[in-house]
């Protein structure tokens, strides 16, 4: 008996190695969309609705084969269904989504192929809403996204894939167009891992080595390997020996020790891809007794993976950026988009407050809204090298379009949530003239606040909540007259109301003193120099401390000055209790205009004002090389923190406890990939701080900056000067837009601030979304209101750790309730009461793009919000109004 049960064990054991000898190989088709690259809007737009078409029929003629041998299709974005959807039936559509449905035609949940090392977090969100809508909308789940072509790959961006439901991935680059080494590309060191963020959130990614062509394995177009001496028979037969032959050492110690293999992507630069027949006979042919080949949707490679290899080794570095860097050849028209993303907040949050009253605001925004998600999701398509057969010009005309989308959609939502909000705060004295300030952030704040003014008469401003006159002045901004109050402790995501009376306003002290080019509060003294550099900044709090130190002969603020004192006489722009402003005017190196402003220090013994810096830059000339703006600080190798996408980074390589990829000096295998280390992603903020000592850099209009002297293979880690780019085309002419496209009006807004102790990450975002999330004001209107006279907080979360990232209503309207996004910017889990200011009656966790995923019990009307360090999660509330 036991000698049977012995062989009855080996012949299963030699079944189970058989089994398992059998290589499992996927061919995915698709059609690689170079979007206002390969051919303009129209006629893409006309492609992919004739391949959508031509894919059903295929599918449907072939629902009869074996499962592996049926036709399938690969859209490489989701704008490809907004097409479908624009220019065919309902029928129709719901015939695709039903092809989707099955695992014939499988889309991402990106809109279209982008770069994602300059997108701010909101936007690269945004651009996924199309993909969340249908989610919804069908029943069903999209759970890939793609980023291609582009050599480098943020870190961050894949814990805001999985936080929006994603699970796979795939990279295939160009190896074209680019400062980084092919030798590079070809060693990666994970052919299949776990593409993880800080978070610990991942997708599984399949990014090959790059050892051939960008039509081999490796690049976009994997099934396609262009032999021209050769038919498509060929080769395919070719792709299916490369994938065998990857898979021939199946072991731990093998660069792929996996029994499952893909090659995805044919269409390479095509405009469209008819290839049906030609995949579905490759399958046939390939397949053996060991070799098992199928006509692929990915998904299905994926599950494969997922199922058979639970135990991926993971991955979490930044590559830095590449193709990401040429939005800045249009440095202007991408700062509006910035500002856009980063206004959103404010008019989003208005627009909650009012749509809690009026279930109808706004209804009538919702082609408006869809259209600036679309464009959010267009804007940074990755053929920003606008150096194909589409001119640069088109492509210009065709990215201000979308910049234009964003921009009014925003405006027009802020503009009238502003009005609305004002309608709907009970004015107790009709005759009175009140307005109220309110903030967008989840922390009580005080700052200042600008109202527009019809005349620049001197009146006194009563807060009504604390019945006290508050700091003001008036100031002229734009051309504009406009009052500017000092409002202390505006509540959390909700507003105070003040009173403006005709009388002379109580004597107060200047908010700084000025002495000829010099500047000073109780918080720092520095001088601006005609030309607009600071060359000198001390820090009061710390002893006064010097904060400045040139670096290769340039200052703070610099934008590449010859003479400091070359340019027009500093002077006084503005002046008053709350702020002064400073002026510099100055044509060295090209016309170009500074302002820096400090606030006042304290109210009455009261809670002091920020300890803030405003600098605010504008260009006004063309240009065409590489510009920055030079901040160069007196700290000791300081280490260099700053907002990626969808993460907080160390500016230092892996090896050294920082978050870029290792690189060889060499570019050899001894690196971890294509790591580009000369432009650093510049979200809200960078921080340079020594132990006990740093400085926050908050930036609203630049993409990137580069430390000290980088270069594409050398990371200055501990470099005091931060270069921020002010825009160029930073790969030579032929990349990018020529001559920023013929702007001649540049504008960036800064903010620098001091902090006597270690870095914190907390501390500099809120710094960083104080400055460009500022009061708003509006008129208070409402006879009957629904809000309360005088002061009122709709939301608080009890860890000041954890940071609302943004308020919304649901995108099906406020019927379905608030949407909430918080991001724990810390290192440790965290676990926050959330209180509103009426009982949340239900809630659940949604993806980023608002599609549910689990129900949660809110207690008391309250809710418990769970978060792992560094985390970003997205809540979808029901209260009881």
């Amino acid at each position: 008996m036991k000698t049977l049960l012995l062989i009855v064990s080996l012949a299963a054991s030699v079944s189970t190695v058989r089994a398992q000898a059998v290589k499992r190989l996927y061919l995915a088709n698709d059609d690689h969309t170079d979007y206002m690259w390969t051919a303009s809007e129209a006629r893409y737009d006309s492609a992919f609705v004739q391949m959508l078409d031509y894919y059903l029929r295929q599918i449907d003629s072939t629902r009869h084969n074996p499962d592996d041998f049926q036709a399938r299709w690969n859209c490489d974005g989701s704008y490809w269904l907004r097409t479908y959807q624009t220019y065919r039936s309902p029928a129709q559509f719901d015939r695709l989504m039903n092809a989707i449905r099955s695992g014939h035609i499988s889309s991402p949940l990106n809109s279209v192929v982008s770069t994602y090392g300059g997108q701010p977090t909101e936007a690269m969100l945004r651009g996924m809403y199309y993909a969340g809508k249908l989610e919804r909308q069908y029943t069903l789940r999209f759970p890939m996204a793609i980023a291609m072509e582009n050599q480098t790959l943020p870190m961050g961006l894949s814990s805001l894939w999985a936080g929006s439901g994603a699970k796979y991935s795939w990279r295939g680059v160009c190896g074209c167009a680019s400062r980084l080494s092919r030798t590079s590309l070809a060693h990666r060191p994970h052919q299949l891992y776990r593409y993880m963020g800080p978070d610990g959130r991942s997708v599984i990614m399949k990014w090959y080595s790059l050892i051939g062509e960008n039509t081999g394995l490796g690049g976009y177009s994997e099934t396609r390997p262009l032999r021209k001496t050769a038919g498509i028979a060929a080769n395919f037969a070719h792709t299916i020996d490369g994938l065998t032959a990857l898979c021939d050492t199946v072991s731990v110690q093998s660069a792929y020790p996996y029994n499952v293999a893909g090659a995805f992507g044919y269409g390479w630069d095509d405009l469209s891809t008819f290839q049906a027949p030609a995949f579905i006979a490759a399958a046939q042919t390939g397949t053996t007794p060991t070799r098992r080949v199928r006509v692929s949707n990915e998904e299905d490679f994926f599950r494969d993976v997922e199922r058979s290899y639970p135990g991926l080794p993971s991955e979490s570095v930044s590559y830095g950026n590449e193709w990401d860097l040429y939005p800045v050849s249009m440095n202007e028209t991408t700062a509006q988009v910035r500002r856009a993303t980063e206004k959103l907040r404010s008019a989003e949050a208005l627009a909650a407050l009012v749509s809690l009253n009026d279930t109808a605001f706004a209804a009538d925004l919702t082609p408006a809204r869809q259209q600036a998600w679309d464009a959010f999701g267009l804007y940074w398509e990755h053929n920003w090298t606008a150096d194909g057969p589409v001119t640069r010009q088109e492509r210009a005309n065709w990215q201000l379009r979308q910049q234009g989308t964003i921009s009014r959609y925003v405006d027009t939502l802020y503009s009238r949530s502003v009005r609305a909000l004002g309608r709907q705060i009970r004015a107790a004295d009709a005759t009175a003239r009140r307005f109220y300030v309110f903030n967008p952030l989840s922390w009580s704040r005080s700052d200042a606040a600008d109202l527009p003014l019809p005349s620049t008469r001197p009146v006194r401003v009563i807060d009504l909540a604390e019945n006290n006159e508050v700091a003001s002045q008036v100031i002229q901004k734009g051309g504009r007259a406009y009052l500017r109050i000092w409002a202390e402790n505006v509540p959390s995501v909700g507003y105070k109301v003040f009173e403006i009376q005709n009388a002379t306003p109580r004597p107060q002290p200047m908010a700084a003193k000025v002495t000829s080019d010099v500047i000073e509060n109780a918080y720092y003294r520095l001088r601006l120099r005609p030309s607009g550099v600071i060359s000198d900044l001390v820090d009061r709090r710390a002893g006064n401390r010097p904060v400045v130190q040139p670096v290769g002969g340039r200052f703070l603020n610099d934008l590449g000055t010859v003479n400091p004192d070359a340019g027009q006489k500093v002077e006084v722009e503005n002046a008053g209790a709350v702020s002064v402003t400073l002026k510099a005017v100055s044509s060295d190196p090209v016309p170009h205009t500074v302002r820096v402003t400090l606030y006042k220090s304290s109210h009455q013994g009261k809670s002091t004002g920020p300890a803030r810096i405003d600098i605010e830059d504008s260009i006004q000339a063309n240009f065409g090389d590489i510009k920055t703006w030079a901040f160069s600080f007196n700290l000791t190798r300081p280490t260099t923190r700053h907002e990626e996408l969808g993460a907080v980074l160390t500016a230092r390589e892996e090896r050294r406890g920082g978050h870029y990829a290792n690189r060889s000096r060499t570019g050899g295998a001894a690196g971890t990939g294509p790591a580009r280390y000369d432009w650093l992603t510049f979200n809200h903020f960078a921080d340079l701080s020594e132990a006990a000592y740093g400085v926050t850099l908050s930036n609203l209009d630049c993409s990137f900056f580069r430390l000290g002297g980088s270069t594409v293979d050398s990371l200055w880690e501990q470099s005091p000067q931060l270069n921020a780019l002010a825009g160029g085309q930073v790969d030579g002419s032929e990349l990018g837009i020529r001559q920023q496209n013929g702007a001649t009006a540049f504008r960036y807004q800064f903010a620098l601030t001091t902090h006597p102790a270690a870095f914190d990450a907390q501390a500099a975002m809120r710094f960083a979304l104080e400055h460009q999330n500022p009061l708003v004001t509006g008129a208070v209107t409402g006879l009957v209101g629904n809000y309360p006279p005088m002061t009122y907080s709709l939301l608080t979360v009890s860890d000041r750790n954890v940071l609302l990232w943004g308020l919304k209503t649901s995108e099906e309207g406020i019927s379905n309730g608030l949407i909430a996004r918080f991001w724990n910017i810390t290192h440790t889990a965290m676990a926050p009461t959330l209180r509103l200011a009426m009982p949340i009656s239900r809630a659940w966790q949604t993806t980023h793009i608002e599609t549910n995923e689990r129900p949660l019990s809110p207690r008391k009307g309250r809710l418990t919000l769970p978060f792992a360090p560094s985390q970003l999660n997205t809540y979808r509330l029901q209260v009881q109004r």
